[in-house]
């Protein structure tokens, strides 16, 4: 019962861990290839994705 408890509590400890280190990559090559367009901020519901470089239109719809 205990080791349920231990084992449970250690993969969410990982799993919340490697979504930290993800990002910080994702952050790190997006910094390292500007070419590729703007990082995008966790939470901005904006606009559906601002690829390439090409911006926010304004338009808060999605066309996918």
């Amino acid at each position: 019962m205990i080791a349920n408890l231990l084992i449970t509590i250690g993969v969410i400890f990982s799993v919340a861990i490697g979504g930290i280190l993800v990002e910080r990559l994702y952050r790190r090559f997006a910094r390292q290839n500007p070419q590729l367009g703007p990082f995008r901020k966790e939470g901005k519901q904006d606009c559906c994705s601002c690829t390439a470089g090409s911006g926010c239109n304004g338009d808060t719809s999605c066309s996918v």
